[in-house]
């Protein structure tokens, strides 16, 4: 039954040549899916059925879904401080000043995100810090695991001693480790990360590689997609073959134009049509400083794009607030950005065509 109200397509839909994905219901369809033809037929001027609309694929013209969400990934940055100067980060330009999130703030934010248990995948301990280096590091692990939240942990594996393994995994499993090893070469290592750690990380390495410390367990070679950067992949994907690492090779970028390396667009987006960054950053994720202050994405290290703050408001008023729900409307074009908006210049933004 065709919808007679007027309708439209949900603005919040990644929509590419196979494959349509709504982040509001985490759901996706491909040419395979029954849906596909009737949402397809729409999108090229055709008429909704009730379906559609039920389905969340077209909404009514009026409908604002910019204050919805499906939070699905937080980080969780506890410190600021990182031990490397890894050139494709901006802490290796522009090392921020040391700052430490209070315990009790801390307990907070883990308390109120068990209300989101159900959509959560992962509560990652890190944004440009080194969490393994944090002396609470297993004690905010912890907390996490007692209170049934999935603990994902990004690191360059220095503070992963066999010891500090052996600890974490008295306290629970890991959803995800995830270990940024760029060479296994020692002098291009010091030259790449500003440390001689290579020595220490390939010992901790070594002893956790057969062990069930994360459901999931990689290593990801970042560089730029030269034959340097393949033929260390090669070198680091053989010596962890056979064990629970998985090795995957990564182009780094430009963060958004912070940095002068690695994968960049070579024009601002005009019309930007959302984000495909571990899914979508304004629909999916939220991002915690050591102040309790969030910002929009990742990628704006200079935290620019404040949506928020958990020492006055809750998560759910974060998510839900005027400044969250505005930066969702530029970053899906749903209105126009600012002309210097920070995803025009990123290489995860989509393009509206």
């Amino acid at each position: 039954m065709s919808v007679t109200a007027e309708v439209r397509v949900n603005p919040y839909l990644h929509i590419d040549e196979n494959r349509i994905y709504n982040p509001l219901t985490d759901r996706a369809i491909t040419p395979a899916d029954a849906e596909w033809p009737r949402v397809r037929a729409f999108l090229d001027g055709g008429e909704a059925d009730e379906s559609l609309v039920s389905s969340g694929w077209v909404v009514p013209a009026g409908q604002d879904l910019s204050r919805q969400y499906r939070l699905k990934i937080v980080s969780l940055e506890t410190m600021t401080a990182c031990n490397q100067k890894c050139y494709f980060c901006p802490v290796s330009i522009a090392p921020r000043p040391d700052e430490e999130m209070p315990d009790a703030l801390f307990r907070q934010i883990v308390n109120e995100l068990t209300n989101y248990r159900d959509t959560i995948e992962g509560v990652f301990l890190q944004s440009y810090n080194e969490p393994t280096i944090e002396r609470r590091f297993v004690d905010l692990c912890s907390a996490l695991f007692a209170a049934r939240l999935p603990v994902a942990v990004l690191t360059n594996a220095t503070g992963l001693t066999p010891a500090r393994t052996d600890a974490l995994m008295r306290a629970g499993t890991l959803r995800y480790l995830c270990v940024n090893l760029s060479t296994i070469d020692r002098e291009r290592y010091k030259r790449d990360r500003g440390g001689d750690h290579l020595g220490l990380v390939l010992r901790n390495l070594d002893y956790m590689a057969n062990k069930a410390v994360a459901d999931e367990m990689k290593i990801v070679v970042l560089g730029e997609m030269d034959e340097v950067h393949h033929a260390d992949f090669e070198a680091v994907r053989d010596r962890f073959a056979n064990t629970r690492f998985d090795v995957e090779l990564h182009h780094a970028t430009d963060r958004a134009g912070w940095l002068e390396i690695g994968l960049r667009r070579a024009e601002p987006v005009r019309a930007l049509g959302g984000c495909d960054l571990m899914g979508s950053r304004p629909l999916q994720h939220l991002h915690i400083t050591p102040r309790g202050t969030c910002i929009l994405c990742c990628q704006d290290y200079d935290e620019s794009y404040v949506v928020g703050d958990l020492t006055t408001s809750t998560i759910a008023q974060v998510l839900e607030s005027d400044a969250m729900a505005e930066m969702r409307r530029w970053v899906y074009g749903v209105e126009e950005a600012p002309d210097d908006f920070i995803c025009r210049t990123c290489v995860f933004a989509l393009q509206r065509r």
